[in-house]
């Protein structure tokens, strides 16, 4: 898991420009924030990434708890949202000792396609004590780990962005 890490932690280049990054994001937590269950819920996005516009899902619910990996992306992140009250940075780890049935939602997105089988089942069964019984966990942007870049491109053609709920399983 370590290398992926590295690399979303390291200065890449997977968008076209900062417009398409800064859309990318708005767009994703836009469709996030409508996956929120009511204005008071505790709500954990865990591998969050940059995270740009999660204000728009903090704002849909009680708090949101961002969780990263890699040191260099969480701090921007507590810099980025340092005067938000309703959001908080921790690491990966931090979010692993967090108590149980500490949220009622958990957005696991862009991640499960670098996790192997066992570290999948490893996350979750955190994820199964972080929610509270009926809690919601969101997947999305689920990408079988031998599929082809052309195969990705053309999901993306033929399905697009308009709605999260086209490129994302929702578990209850």
């Amino acid at each position: 898991m370590k290398d992926w890490v590295a690399y979303y932690d390291s200065d890449h280049s997977i968008y076209v420009n900062a417009r398409h990054r800064d859309v990318h994001y708005a767009r994703l937590a836009d469709a996030l924030a409508g996956y929120v269950p009511s204005r008071a819920a505790a709500v954990l996005d865990y591998g969050c990434g940059e995270a740009l516009h999660a204000d728009r899902v903090a704002d849909a619910a009680g708090w949101l708890t961002l969780a990263e990996a890699g040191p260099a992306v969480r701090a921007r992140l507590i810099e980025r949202f340092k005067a938000n009250p309703k959001i908080v940075v921790v690491s990966t780890d931090q979010a692993a000792s967090m108590l149980p049935q500490s949220f009622d939602m958990v957005i696991l997105h862009s991640v499960s396609q670098y996790l192997s089988p066992e570290e999948f089942d490893r996350r979750a069964a955190l994820f199964h004590r972080l929610l509270q019984p009926g809690g919601l966990l969101v997947v999305g942007d689920v990408v079988p780990p031998d599929a082809s870049a052309l195969s990705d491109a053309w999901a993306l053609l033929r399905f697009g962005w308009r709605d999260l709920a086209r490129c994302c399983r929702v578990v209850a």
